[in-house]
């Protein structure tokens, strides 16, 4: 496989064959390697690069001044991550980036969501703009997600909303990451994200400053992946082939140090994880449990249960 398949989300909008189409694409694409490119989608090029302009803003300010944005009880899940915090899962070298995350912004600071860690804060004068723009992408970036996440389901032939339903609600996070350049200080084990895969049931990832994107194939080769300006990158997580039994992957992908020519560029990316609900049961579907032998070959546990687990793996717990 030399490129990732694409569906054109307008599709789903039509009857017959153009929507029949992008459900067999799109639930194809996950079933074999867990990613799929997503084009035709409302999520523009003026508030990609919006939100990118903004994190560059940021990112570029003193350590210090991005060091009041850290807050140890938040456990990474709200505002600044230094530099080295997080680490792939049984990896011994930290990955080669800082970040921002941002909880649900469309919800009140009240809201059951941000009840274990807060809700949202932002740079203020810091980065003027910052709050506005990752809100606007976020808002996006979640509803084209909520729309793949249908049609997921109706390839499954399973409740064609119950995927989409459990999201709502939830602590979907975007998260804004800054890879610095690579210096001759860097250790030697360590690359800008370890190989990994996703925790939650999907992410949308629009497409980022610098290449380094990899995915592991059944071959065992690595398969680099840039999206186009008019793509977004789908895949889907752990969570995901929790609850489907395994007929969605969740494959293993890693960001590369960049090629000595690049060594010097900093890379800026945008995933956007959908999470379903703390109390949504991962238990696997029984219409997936029926199209894979009959037995359920995955745990039954929360989502919140999950996240708790992986994140502490990961060095975020």
């Amino acid at each position: 496989m030399t490129r990732i398949p694409s569906v054109d989300v307008r599709d789903l909008s039509s009857d017959g064959e153009r929507r029949a189409r992008f459900v067999a694409t799109l639930g194809a694409a996950l079933a074999d390697t867990g990613f799929v490119a997503v084009t035709g989608h409302d999520v523009t090029r003026a508030m990609v690069d919006d939100a990118y302009a903004c994190a560059q803003a940021f990112f570029a300010l003193p350590p210090a001044t991005k060091a009041a944005y850290e807050l140890p009880a938040k456990k990474g899940q709200r505002g600044f991550t230094g530099f080295g915090k997080e680490h792939a899962k049984d990896a011994r070298a930290p990955d080669l980036k800082e970040f921002w995350q941002v909880g649900r912004p469309d919800v009140s600071d009240d809201h059951p969501v941000h009840a274990k860690y807060g809700p949202n804060f932002w740079p203020g004068k810091d980065a003027p703009g910052f709050g506005a723009a990752m809100t606007s992408l976020y808002v996006g970036l979640e509803a084209l997600g909520r729309q793949v996440l249908v049609a997921a389901a109706e390839h499954l032939g399973d409740d064609a909303h119950w995927y989409a339903d459990s999201v709502a609600g939830g602590d979907t996070i975007l998260r804004v990451i800054h890879y610095p350049p690579v210096g001759d200080d860097a250790p030697a084990e360590s690359i800008r994200a370890g190989a990994h895969e996703d925790i939650n049931f999907i992410t949308l990832l629009v497409g980022a400053t610098e290449p380094g994107l990899e995915l592991l194939q059944k071959d065992g080769s690595w398969l680099p992946i840039q999206a186009q300006h008019d793509e977004i990158i789908v895949d889907a997580g752990d969570m995901m082939q929790n609850v489907t039994n395994g007929i969605y992957k969740s494959t293993t992908h890693r960001v590369v140090r960049p090629k000595s020519e690049r060594r010097g560029a900093p890379r800026f990316s945008m995933p956007c994880f959908l999470h379903p609900r703390g109390d949504v049961d991962l238990t696997p579907r029984a219409a997936c449990v029926q199209q894979t032998g009959g037995q359920p070959l995955y745990p039954s546990t929360t989502a919140g249960a999950y996240l708790a687990q992986r994140l502490a793996e990961i060095g975020l717990g």
